[in-house]
């Protein structure tokens, strides 16, 4: 029997370790968030069905599931509320991930990885699994802070994946590349970033700067961003194949493809409609990054009797509050007027998930 071995264990080489064996053993690992809570906890257990749990200290075994063979990981695209899916990726899959995006930043033996985000996450956890299995060095550490990122560049790491949120509070030139993933980085960027575009289902990153990997297919159906490549998920646990009836497996985000390069708008459930115009909230928040009165933003469409939506901005003011003219006019300087927020609402902090992308519903609800 394959077994599925949860990690309960924080991010470090223990958890390295273990994966290492699992793998030599035939079986597949599924790390644990080990921020949830116990509710959660219990949640995402019941969806994903491990056979063994291994924490730092022992091992126990449980009445789950086994995997097939060739499976060598799982990762639970949520873990609080809902119903988390269990997203099944093949050694081979993980594999054809780390070489090529290993090829696409041009790692060599000089190399060294930080890993830093959360390895329940399929961002954080293919670090390590591209350090297996390219055999690179890697420095896992439970969770990024400026001290490990530090630390890190001291002990000879030149390689790091971060949230697009952790770069002002950095200095990158410490690093040769850092790869951001989660939210829209800013647009001043340092040149030695990569942005990426991935998923959960898709093993990680697999278009860089907007080019997609060796192997990687890319087309837009419907306006849709569809993607065949080697590295895709193999099946959900608990859920039905996400695949379209010629294989190829269907993002939820809209895009374009202009020249080779592909350009992400959002996700489709995110498009605000507001008085008959599309507005991208990621489009808008960039417009109000750029502005001296704002730390951070969040922006969604809050619905209307008059407009259908309203462009909604959630304010982090650094210093005075800025008023609602003040956000419209800085917008309007490089977006269309329709984009230009018709509320504002000032607040301590953007929610967000562990790897920086804003969570609009939560504070759309908020809102009632």
């Amino acid at each position: 029997m394959n077994e599925l071995i949860c990690l309960d264990m924080p991010c470090g080489p223990q958890m390295v370790d273990r994966i290492r064996r699992a793998w030599d053993d035939g079986d597949a690992v599924f790390p644990l968030d080990q921020r949830l809570p116990v509710s959660a906890r219990t949640v995402v257990m019941d969806a994903v069905k491990p056979t063994r749990v291994a924490t730092v200290s022992d091992e126990t075994t449980l009445s789950g599931d086994p995997v097939e063979t060739g499976d060598a990981v799982v990762v639970a695209t949520s873990g609080t509320t809902g119903h988390p899916k269990a997203v099944v990726l093949t050694l081979d899959a993980v594999i054809a991930s780390a070489r090529a995006t290993s090829q696409r930043l041009g790692v060599t033996s000089n190399d060294k990885w930080l890993a830093c985000l959360p390895a329940s996450h399929v961002g954080g956890l293919s670090v390590i699994l591209r350090s297996i299995v390219i055999d690179t060095p890697v420095i896992a550490v439970p969770a990024f802070s400026i001290e490990s990122y530090d630390a890190a560049a001291r002990d000879g790491a030149t390689l790091v994946s971060l949230v697009s949120t952790a770069l002002q509070r950095v200095d990158s030139s410490k690093f040769r590349t850092i790869v951001l993933g989660g939210s829209r980085p800013p647009q001043d960027r340092p040149s030695n970033t990569v942005t990426t575009y991935g998923m959960t289902e898709t093993g990680s990153g697999v278009v860089y700067d907007g080019i997609p990997l060796d192997d990687v297919q890319i087309e837009i159906r419907d306006s849709i961003i569809h993607i065949k490549a080697p590295m895709l998920m193999r099946a959900y646990r608990n859920a039905e194949p996400p695949f379209t009836s010629d294989g190829w497996f269907r993002t939820g985000d809209i895009g374009t493809i202009n020249n080779g390069q592909l350009s992400v708008e959002g996700r489709e459930g995110d498009l605000i409609i507001s008085g008959g115009e599309n507005v991208w909230p990621e489009e808008v928040e960039a417009a109000i990054r750029t502005s001296s009165f704002v730390a951070d933003v969040c922006v969604a469409g809050i619905s209307d009797p008059e407009w259908g939506q309203v462009v909604t901005a959630w304010i982090v003011p650094i210093g005075d509050i800025p008023s609602l003219e003040d956000i419209r006019s800085h917008v309007k300087q490089t977006l269309p007027s329709h984009c230009a927020p018709r509320r504002i609402e000032i607040i301590s902090e953007i929610p967000r998930t562990s790897l920086g992308k804003p969570r609009r519903a939560d504070l759309v609800q908020s809102l009632g």
